[in-house]
């Protein structure tokens, strides 16, 4: 039975090309994930925030008809918020049945046919965990009262997880593991992320915008931090850039306006490495000029503004 409702037989499976005006590259990551799902597997997609994991699944729902339900993974999300509940004002008139059993996203996703994801697993209860093993293994779930749900054709789990962010996530089990493919998504390409900001911000000098798309990969690699910024961040740099040029009554290329910019959509994204005693500013500082180059004398500071080496 196929994984996905548009791949019926041989020729007819949807390649990489078809998903390209929703995904930026990624064409050995759809057809792994495709040949996963069709496989009739369930899938885990690996890898930081911003690598385009969501991206990816709604474009192949999309392009498949395939129902999409989306879950975010937290501590709060509990087996009853999973599977759904009874109406209590319900059962008092009809009694436990179907029509009074409100759907929580498993049972939506079940009863569809649909691919299920669930976003940061690494941050779902245990117990919860439990539900989907079960799921992904038997292919049906047993709900008190109102009996067992056998998984309509298609149905399929995919799940993401950060393998940077120690935060408020656990360890995923072997027995998560074992039930599923692993598909491992790290950043794409410079060209692909100036791609990515050209099509998700406003348009900007493409020598310009490169040099924003640098900045951000350079935070990625910097020994003072922990985790860098993925392409969201130069996205925002480049929004926020043209907004405050505006404002300011000059160009987004102005030093001081990109600068400011930087800062503001950077030094929350980025994580400094203990003990090494510098702030995110700082180290931004230090890159945003390794990419742009000094401020020029002649640009001066603004009045009763801050200077670069200010946090």
């Amino acid at each position: 039975m196929s994984g996905l409702r548009a791949v019926r037989g041989p020729g007819e499976q949807p390649g990489p090309r078809a998903f390209g005006h929703a995904v930026v590259g990624r064409e050995r990551e759809i057809e792994l994930l495709l040949a996963g799902l069709d496989a009739g597997a369930h899938v885990v997609l690996e890898g930081p925030p911003g690598t385009g994991k969501t991206t990816l699944l709604r474009a192949i729902a999309e392009r498949d008809g395939t129902e999409f339900v989306f879950v975010e993974g937290n501590a709060e999300l509990t087996p009853a918020r999973l599977i759904g509940h009874f109406d209590p004002s319900q059962v008092l008139a009809k009694g436990y049945t179907a029509e009074t059993f409100v759907d929580g996203p498993l049972v939506e996703a079940l009863w569809s046919g649909g691919l299920l994801y669930v976003e940061e697993v690494n941050r779902v209860p245990e117990e919860t965990l439990n539900v989907l093993i079960t799921v992904m293994s038997e292919g049906e779930l047993h709900v008190p009262r109102l009996g067992v749900l056998v998984a309509a054709p298609g149905f399929r789990l995919v799940a993401a997880m950060n393998p940077f962010d120690a935060i408020g996530t656990a360890r995923i089990s072997a027995a998560v593991y074992d039930r599923v493919c692993r598909i491992v998504m790290g950043y794409q390409t410079h060209g692909e992320e100036s791609e990515i900001v050209a099509r998700r911000s406003p348009e900007v000098p493409g020598a310009w915008r490169d040099q924003v798309v640098d900045l951000v990969r350079r935070t990625r690699e910097h020994d003072d931090l922990r985790v860098g910024s993925s392409v969201r961040g130069a996205i925002d740099v480049v929004r926020v850039a043209v907004s405050l040029a505006r404002i300011r009554e000059t160009e987004p290329l102005d030093w001081q306006v990109g600068f400011d910019s930087a800062m503001v959509g950077l030094s929350g994204r980025v994580a400094v490495r203990e003990g090494c005693g510098r702030t995110a500013e700082a180290v931004i500082e230090e890159l945003y000029t390794a990419v742009f180059g000094a401020k020029p004398a002649e640009d001066g500071d603004r009045p009763g503004g801050d200077s670069p080496g200010e946090a």
